[in-house]
């Protein structure tokens, strides 16, 4: 079976700086892969290159055995990926409803001159987006804020909004970027169940620092530090790595 995402070698430069050195690793389909690692290990550059954002200098991206070359956020949706950014990324001047709409334009189908021209093709798709915006609200426990804007509501429901927003394009693969900042133990055990309830019909990359989390909910982990890997396997085999307590500086993994 063909990985979801697979990196190979990656190496990522930034002028002298060597962000990530010969990383691999490989989400399978209908897992939670996390990728965990000290302030400034590489986690977010490698975020950035799955998502597109960052070319790597050397190795390679495939995508269920195809491989991505020069890979671009805009390309994300047609592959069946979908992603959250620490930024949130919400649009304060539009609704709830209307955020979430804009990440369902995977399922439109009338096009821009049937939207233009207000023809009945257009609208009917439409009423259906946000049909499926409002399904994906309410998955969340959040339908009750549709109409209202993200700039007014508590940072950890703006966060559920940008989950919305990514999980109404129903995705095959959902890259994560630090999900649980911000949020309380109540909250982040909420987290924790709807990360594990998705992979019977997607696979998560989850990159996290809250550690708690991250072995609760997945099934393969990535560790990096300084920009390389210093470990990868079960929850169970990362926690007992010796090079990885050794990198938390004895803290409890």
């Amino acid at each position: 079976m063909s990985a979801d995402l697979e990196l190979a070698h990656v190496t990522v430069r930034f002028g002298g700086l060597v962000a990530l050195s010969d990383v691999s690793l490989s989400v399978t389909p209908g897992t939670v892969h996390g990728v965990i690692g000290p302030n400034g290990a590489g986690k977010t550059t490698l975020f950035n290159v799955a998502c597109g954002f960052v070319v790597p200098d050397e190795g390679t991206m495939h995508r269920k055995g195809e491989q991505l070359d020069r890979l671009r956020p805009h390309q994300l949706a047609g592959l069946g990926i979908s992603r959250t950014l620490q930024g949130l990324g919400l649009f304060d001047r539009v609704t709830v409803l209307d955020n979430v709409v804009t990440g369902a334009d995977r399922h439109a189908r009338a096009g821009f001159l049937s939207a233009l021209l207000a023809l009945p093709r257009s609208w009917r798709e439409e009423r259906d987006l946000k049909e499926r915006a409002m399904a994906t609200l309410d998955s969340l426990g959040i339908a009750h804020v549709a109409g209202l804007y993200p700039g007014s509501l508590p940072y950890p429901v703006r966060k559920r909004v940008a989950l919305a927003r990514a999980l109404v394009a129903e995705p095959e693969l959902l890259l994560l970027d630090e999900p649980a900042s911000g949020l309380s133990a109540d909250e982040m055990d909420e987290l924790g169940e709807l990360i594990t309830g998705l992979t019977d019909r997607m696979s998560v990359l989850l990159v996290e620092h809250h550690m708690d989390l991250v072995m609760r909910v997945c099934d393969e982990i990535t560790v990096l530090d300084f920009g390389r890997c210093i470990a990868s396997g079960s929850p169970d085999d990362v926690r007992n790595d010796p090079a990885v307590l050794a990198a938390y500086l004895g803290e409890v993994v």
